[in-house]
């Protein structure tokens, strides 16, 4: 009898930029100060990408380069690159025919998924599905985003939340007891104004008005989106646990999308979860919207172990939502000691 397929992680990789955007330096730009935004969100810094030398490609293709060097996984290996991001380098082409030909990846196939602050869950899913068709063996799922590209700087309210970065999964398959389990994943449009960027597609082409409208940057009605996010992210969270017949016990850490360190409290509060399982890196990134699960991951890598239950949950513009449920693996061959160092910082202008 054939033994069920399932899509563990086994290999992770992450990139931010080098730039270093602090509360401080912000509060020289805009009406607000570093005790404000620290108790609104919990950020205390971001970074932020070279405005002409690195797109969303770019730092996508890091991350991959991170996660291919750290594990010693050869790029011709890779057969699908999916690209969970909300800011691609174009329109048209895709950003990730970019990635594979920046990450060297001559024998994949790749496609853009826009799922906003949910896109990394979405993509994570779609490649699990990959994984157990049985047709592929290595799928590499990476969310980026340059969210600096599309913030206003004179908008206090959404250019505190937002940072740029990336992170990438390799996916493998298994018949161990380890991978991605059920998935709980929803959309419904209900969200669409409370969090857009209004002008530049097919909508609102690029005209003279919408530029000088400013409707080319995001814009979000933050108390609104805020009650939603709370409330689906702990209700996909229990969907997702009941589906995989699991208690709120089992679970030994909490994977959040990271848009603010008061939504992700009032989720662990709703599901019963202590905080201390709960991972968190906002204070350093902010909100790089596709990024910030694959960060987590990145970040905290050493600290999951075999066996071990993660629970993801994510909220974004749409809205959509959802949750899904990991059982940790071992990770490939990798060096003696993880390597996640950041870029030496440098100096923030706008």
């Amino acid at each position: 009898m054939r033994k069920e397929i399932r899509a563990t992680i086994s290999a992770l990789g992450g990139y931010v930029p080098s730039t270093i955007l602090t509360n401080q330096f912000l509060s020289t730009i805009v009406d607000t100060s570093d005790e404000w935004i620290k108790q609104r969100t919990g950020i205390e810094e971001r970074r932020i990408a070279n405005a002409e030398d690195e797109a969303t490609s770019d730092l996508a293709a890091s991350a991959i380069r991170n996660l291919l060097d750290n594990y010693k996984v050869k790029p011709e290996e890779i057969e699908a690159v999916i690209l969970a991001t909300a800011t691609p380098d174009h329109l048209l082409s895709p950003a990730s025919s970019l990635v594979c030909k920046k990450s060297g990846l001559i024998n994949a196939f790749g496609f853009d998924l826009n799922g906003a602050c949910s896109g990394f869950l979405f993509g994570l899913t779609t490649g699990a599905s990959l994984i157990e068709s049985g047709r592929y063996k290595k799928v590499i799922v990476v969310g980026a985003d340059k969210m600096s590209s599309i913030v206003d700087y004179k908008d206090r309210n959404s250019c505190i939340l937002f940072g740029d970065g990336a992170g990438a999964v390799l996916l493998e398959p298994t018949t161990e007891d380890y991978g991605v389990m059920e998935s709980v994943m929803k959309t419904d449009g209900s969200g669409t104004d409370s969090l857009l960027v209004k002008a530049g597609g097919s909508r609102f082409p690029a005209t003279n008005e919408t530029v000088q409208e400013r409707a080319h940057y995001i814009k979000q009605n933050g108390a609104l989106v805020f009650k939603n996010a709370v409330e689906s992210m702990a209700s996909a969270s229990s969907e997702a646990l009941h589906l995989n017949d699991m208690d709120v016990e089992e679970i030994d850490w909490v994977i959040p999308h990271q848009a603010n360190k008061r939504i992700i409290q009032a989720v662990s509060e709703r599901l019963n979860i202590p905080f201390e399982k709960v991972k968190i890196n906002i204070e350093k990134y902010g909100n790089t919207t596709s990024a910030t699960v694959p960060l987590v991951l990145w970040d905290f890598a050493e600290d999951f172990q075999p066996g071990q239950n993660l629970l993801i949950t994510t909220f974004g513009a749409g809205f959509s939502w959802g949750a899904t449920c990991l059982k940790w693996g071992q990770l490939c061959a990798k060096k003696e000691k993880f390597e996640c160092a950041l870029p030496e910082s440098a100096p923030m202008s706008i």
